[in-house]
This record gives C-alpha cells, sequence and structure tokens, in this order.
C-alpha cells in the first residue's frame, strides 16, 4: 500500500493512551503514530512527560505538522509531526486536559477543556491563556448536589455560522453553551434528564449543516437540538443495551460534507463489542455500519484526514485501530503493540 501524502506532507495518525481518573480504573500512558499507507506503529517522547496520559490530540486544520495533545500534566505542542513536543504555557492548576479545539475561523484561537470543568483560550496558538469563567451548577447540570460534581470536558464544538456560538459537553455536567465566544457561559440541560444518567455528555457537534442544530453524545446516547441547545430530543440511533440506550463516546462531521456524521460507542462503557453509526442527511436518520471486522471493546476514537476526508480511523479501548480509505465502504485492522490499550484519543492528519 502506498503511503498517504498531501502535496509533499505525509499524513500521520495519532492514537493516545489514557484511562479515567477514577478509584479502580486503569490509567496508561503513551503516544502511538503510524504512517497512513503503513502498518508500523511508532512511539513518540521526545520532550514529553515520562509515562504521559493523552487524552486528547488535534491536529492543526492548516498545518498538519502542529498537533496539540492534552496530558494529565497540561497541553504539550510539536510543530514537527511529533518528532519533537513542548510544553505549553498554561497557568492551569496542574490538572489533565481531555480536548483541543482550534477554532475553526481563526486557527490561532485555541480551546483547552480540563478535568474540574475548567476552560482556557489562547488567541495567539498556544502562547499564552486565560481561564474562561465556567459555571457549573446544580439543578441546571449534574445529577445532585454536592457529591456528583461536574467532572471534565470531553469535547468543545463551536458553530460555523456563529463564529462566538461554542459548546462543551461535560461528563456529569450537561452542555454549556457560550455566544460571546467564551466570556460568559450557560447551562443547557432541557430534556436531558433519561434514566440514572441524565447529563453524563461526552461530545458535542455544532452542525455545519444545519445551521442552529445541534447534536449531543452520552451515555444515554445521542441527542438532538433544533433551537442551539435550548431543547433537546432524543436522537434517534438504534439501542444496545438493556436500558434502551447505547453509550456514545465520539461524533464526528465528514470535513467538507457536514451533511454525513459519524459516531462511535458501544452498547456500555466496557462492553466485547464497538460500533460506528452514520447518518447522511444532517442528522435527521442514522444507520449502523458493518465494518466487515468487528471491534471487541467499545469504540472511543474517531478522526478523519482534513485534506483527504474519505480517510478515517476508529479505535476501541482495547488498542484496536481500524482504518478506511474510502469513507468507511471498507476497512482493514492496525493494532497498536500488544501492551497498549485504553486508547481515549485518536487524530489524523
Amino acid at each position: 500500500m502506498t503511503t498517504t501524502t498531501n502535496g509533499d506532507k505525509k499524513t500521520f495518525v495519532y492514537a493516545g493512551l489514557a484511562g479515567e481518573s477514577a478509584p479502580g480504573r486503569p490509567v496508561m500512558s503513551g503516544l502511538y503514530r503510524m504512517g497512513v499507507g503503513e502498518n508500523q506503529w511508532q512511539l513518540l517522547g521526545n520532550g514529553l512527560p515520562e509515562g504521559a496520559a493523552i487524552r486528547a490530540i488535534t491536529v492543526h486544520p492548516q498545518r498538519p505538522e502542529t498537533v496539540i495533545i492534552g496530558t494529565q500534566f497540561g497541553p504539550y505542542r510539536t510543530d514537527d509531526h511529533g518528532e519533537h513536543w513542548e510544553k505549553l504555557n498554561v497557568p492551569d492548576h496542574g490538572l489533565p486536559v481531555w480536548s483541543i479545539l482550534f477554532h475553526p475561523r481563526t486557527s490561532d484561537v485555541v480551546y483547552a477543556g480540563y478535568e474540574g470543568a475548567e476552560i482556557y483560550r489562547s488567541d495567539d496558538g498556544g502562547e499564552r491563556w486565560e481561564q474562561l469563567p465556567v459555571s457549573v451548577r446544580f439543578p441546571e447540570v449534574t445529577i445532585g448536589p454536592g457529591a456528583n460534581l461536574a467532572k471534565r470536558i470531553l469535547m468543545m464544538s463551536i458553530s460555523s455560522s456563529d463564529p462566538d456560538e461554542v459548546y462543551g459537553a461535560i461528563e456529569v455536567g450537561g452542555i454549556i453553551r457560550s455566544l460571546d465566544g467564551g466570556e460568559n457561559w450557560e447551562n443547557l440541560s432541557h430534556g436531558q434528564y433519561i434514566n440514572d444518567d441524565p447529563v453524563d455528555m461526552h461530545g458535542v457537534l455544532a452542525s455545519s449543516f444545519r445551521p442552529g442544530n445541534i447534536f449531543a453524545i452520552a451515555r444515554a446516547g445521542l441527542f438532538r437540538s433544533e433551537d442551539h441547545g435550548d431543547h433537546w430530543i432524543r436522537g434517534g440511533i438504534e439501542a444496545l443495551n438493556e436500558k434502551g440506550q447505547t453509550y456514545c463516546r465520539s461524533i464526528r462531521e465528514v470535513p467538507g460534507d457536514p451533511k454525513t456524521i459519524w459516531v462511535s460507542g458501544g452498547p456500555n462503557f466496557r462492553s466485547d463489542s464497538g460500533v460506528l453509526f452514520r447518518s447522511q442527511d444532517g442528522g435527521t436518520n442514522w444507520e449502523r455500519i458493518d465494518m466487515g471486522v468487528q471491534a471487541r471493546s467499545t469504540l472511543f476514537g474517531l478522526a478523519f484526514d482534513e485534506r483527504k476526508p474519505s480517510t478515517m480511523f476508529c479505535a476501541s479501548m482495547d488498542g484496536e485501530v481500524f482504518g478506511s480509505l474510502d469513507s468507511g465502504q471498507t476497512w482493514a485492522a492496525h493494532p497498536l503493540p500488544q501492551e497498549a490499550s485504553q486508547i481515549y484519543a485518536l487524530a489524523c492528519g
């Protein structure tokens, strides 16, 4: 197989090992890289801290050699596809970073989502950062007062029609929204209280196909809003567990084709299978995809090559990576080394 390039730039897929900072749950470490079209993973580390748990990987939308990752020690950046890394100077509290977002219109603006439902923003490509005033309160979000504190920002999304409209998905915290680029935030939860896990949100997507449509994925499944997140309804994907729910972990629009949306997940957090769902009409109807290969655990990661979006990858908790070069029609397995598992972050570019 020929190595994929964009112009004279080689394309890579990155897989990060991590876990959850909860009692009894393992935390793996390591950042792996593979050239697309190859089948050999390389462990990266030059400049990274020892034992780095990688919970977020984001490739710069215009400069694929620049990648920012989130670790338990804060964000790190490379400008040479991961050959060398430097720690970004964020005045944080030493908490893990769970999500990184480049602004879709102005890539010098970068958001970092942290443990403890904190968000930091840089307006100069990551050189200087400021903490944004995120407020997470009961009863608008969180399951109960006191004991059930909002945990972490797992994903952020920005409206393509309004560059100041920013959304965040909080694990045990619901969906939050800012209408001024992050200066002020409000809690959105109307319609998200389902069974015993109403606001355990794992991802959020502001539709580029239908402005105002927002998608949220959760332990309880997929939710959709048609009014910028003010109200929510169930999203209509197939239920996979005994509660009538599906554990969803990642949601992505296809670059350049925003009416096509993919969701990854499984029956539960720890499952013996993983699934992909796809919508080709902007999220109205969904189908379960037959990959031709079977993941042996819940699919966490989902990534596209921004410059060649027919190239896509997904990854499971157990260290499996599957790649497609034809928009998901056929898939090939690219497993990490045997000792590597708990893939929490995936990116391609």
